[in-house]
């Protein structure tokens, strides 16, 4: 058999079952960028600041960061929870 194909037959098995994070909401630098004090987004802004900028989203960006971070874990356990209160979901 061929190697490559096997290789492609699994990455596509694993990403069929959610074995690989496709980028999304969360991963995009200039979606996030704006919740965040510091260029190398380590300090978020505090909770009235990040609702500002959450608010000013489009709806349809709000919901697939609210539906990005059901059950999300590091390393965006501290953002999500913010996202989480503003969408009503804690």
């Amino acid at each position: 058999m061929n190697i490559k194909a096997i290789c492609l037959g699994a990455a596509i098995a694993l990403s069929a079952s959610g074995g690989i994070a496709l980028a999304g909401t969360l991963d995009d630098p200039d979606t996030m960028k704006p919740f965040f004090t510091d260029a190398s987004m380590k300090t978020m802004k505090p909770l009235e600041e990040f609702k500002h900028v959450f608010m000013a989203m489009p709806a349809e960006k709000q919901e697939a960061m609210k539906n990005e971070c059901k059950g999300m874990e590091q390393p965006y356990t501290a953002f999500c929870a913010n996202v989480n209160t503003l969408g009503g979901h804690n």
